[in-house]
């Protein structure tokens, strides 16, 4: 609702800004243009999800992706130690990440979404650590093949649209590192507000 609101507010204000300018009709002009490269760059995007999701499928029935979620098995179990023996959950994250390494953000989408839905049956109505965790991991994810970003700057007219793989992956390790580090600060200064008010409780209980 509301970008729905931002949205409507910029485009009245170009019209009103461009009738006020006298360039109404640049600005439908370029309304126009924008139109027509939106529509390009859907298309072109389509392809190369298209194809990256076909990737994924393959690996996913040739069973590479089962090796990958095993080796991811581990370092899940570190991060969301709380579920490391529920099966459902696992499975959906290690997919998740499997899809995030693949820049395949649309497709991340609807497997971290189960794996939260998954966490939140523990904890209804509120963010736990784990759930907190599973939203910094899957927004800042390590990508090893920038898939869409490759594709929109090939889309763009890129003649090389994967030679950001050097800065796409370090931007990405830091920005996971520093992520991770931060939940884990914030949960443990949580736990500790948690622990002071328990015990201020129990001293008023006493006192009364």
């Amino acid at each position: 609702m509301a970008m729905t609101i931002i949205w409507t507010a910029m485009v009245l204000m170009s019209v009103l800004c461009g009738l006020w300018n006298g360039t109404g009709p640049a600005v439908a002009a370029a309304a126009m243009e924008g139109a027509r490269a939106a529509v390009e760059l859907c298309i072109s995007m389509a392809g190369v999800l298209c194809l990256w999701t076909g990737v994924m499928e393959v690996l996913r029935r040739s069973g590479v992706l089962a090796g990958l979620t095993r080796l991811l098995r581990p370092v899940l179990s570190c991060l969301y130690p709380d579920f490391a023996k529920d099966q459902e959950v696992m499975d959906a994250l290690s997919a998740n990440v499997s899809a995030n390494l693949l820049g395949l953000g649309n497709a991340a989408t609807p497997l971290g979404i189960r794996a939260a839905q998954g966490m939140a049956k523990r904890s209804p109505g509120v963010a736990s650590d784990a759930l907190c965790m599973l939203i910094v991991c899957n927004t800042a994810s390590i990508q090893l093949i920038p898939a869409t970003v490759a594709g929109v700057r090939s889309a763009a007219g890129c003649d090389s649209p994967f030679d950001i793989l050097p800065a796409v992956w370090l931007a990405s390790a830091l920005s996971v590192t520093v992520g991770i580090l931060a939940a884990k600060i914030f949960s443990r200064l949580s736990s500790f507000a948690q622990r002071k008010q328990k015990r201020k409780d129990v001293a008023s209980a006493a006192l009364r």
